[in-house]
């Protein structure tokens, strides 16, 4: 772990993403005591005489919304809506996908290829499509959304893992060890799911990526997170009719999901390139 570390400090890009990543992470945490504003409140200052959203100010940072909301509050709120919907749904599909795929790379027969066909079946609907329409069957929620995305995200981590499972079992110590008479859960845990664990690991950080755009495309659609729990997807979503007058209301929103998005995607690749052997030496 320690080596895994020390390199992790030497790639910049991974410094960075790291760094951006525990910041909002710790503002999120933070969020009732930092936050200068209530994110649900509505201030009559908040609003121009006409009744419009103020820019940004030396009172209101990043400006107000179209209620009279202050922005930075909500982005500081919304910053923990996003990551608890990005930790728990991925973390969901990440356990999910992977005990999936061992237990069909390592059982095989009949029950690895159903399991595998399940998977293709569920890998045959356009994952956006398919959460927006199970969105539409649930009343959304915070909660709800998060097991709707990792409903639709764990089937790439489960046939990631069969593959490798299946190649694992294939290999000559794991003959041994059952010629030896070594029980199938001494092999399974022993001898199997250590290498499986620096792909779930990867997984784990890049899949937070994802998750957290999905989440706020399906904010955005209206079927997300509801008002007025604040989301970076639902802030853009209240304020879309406001992008000309108001560009500030869809520009920082956008701006936060594509950081995020990005730091976990820099701090991935590079735990990619350090566990996984085939990419040593590439970067």
């Amino acid at each position: 772990m320690r080596e895994v570390l020390r390199k992790l400090l030497q790639r910049k890009l991974a410094v960075i993403g790291g760094a951006v990543i525990l910041v909002l992470v710790v503002a999120a945490a933070l969020a009732p005591w930092i936050t200068p504003y209530a994110p649900e409140e509505q201030y009559f200052d908040g609003l121009t005489l006409e009744g419009a959203p103020l820019p940004p100010n030396e009172k209101y940072w990043l400006g107000t919304d179209l209620l009279g909301r202050d922005l930075l509050s909500r982005l500081i709120y919304g910053a923990r809506t996003s990551l608890i919907i990005g930790i728990v749904a991925n973390g969901i599909a990440v356990v999910f996908g992977t005990l999936l795929g061992v237990t069909a790379g390592f059982v095989g027969g009949w029950v690895g290829a159903a399991i595998m066909r399940f998977t293709d079946l569920m890998m045959a609907f356009p994952a956006l499509l398919l959460a927006i329409a199970l969105a539409a069957i649930f009343k959304p929620s915070l909660w709800i959304v998060a097991m709707v995305i990792a409903m639709v995200n764990w089937v790439q981590i489960a046939r990631v893992i069969y593959t490798q499972t299946t190649a694992l079992v294939e290999q000559e110590y794991i003959e041994a060890c059952r010629s030896l008479g070594a029980r199938w859960g001494r092999i399974l845990f022993f001898h199997i799911v250590p290498h499986l664990l620096p792909t779930v690991l990867v997984w784990a950080t890049l899949g937070i990526a994802t998750t957290v755009l999905l989440e706020a495309t399906l904010s955005f659609l209206g079927i997300g997170v509801q008002p007025p729990t604040p989301s970076w997807g639902n802030i853009i979503f209240e304020s879309q009719t406001y992008f000309t007058t108001a560009p500030w209301l869809v520009f920082f929103p956008g701006v936060a999901i594509v950081t995020l998005a990005l730091s976990f995607n820099l701090l991935g690749d590079a735990l990619r390139d350090i566990l996984d052997p085939t990419q040593r030496g590439r970067a």
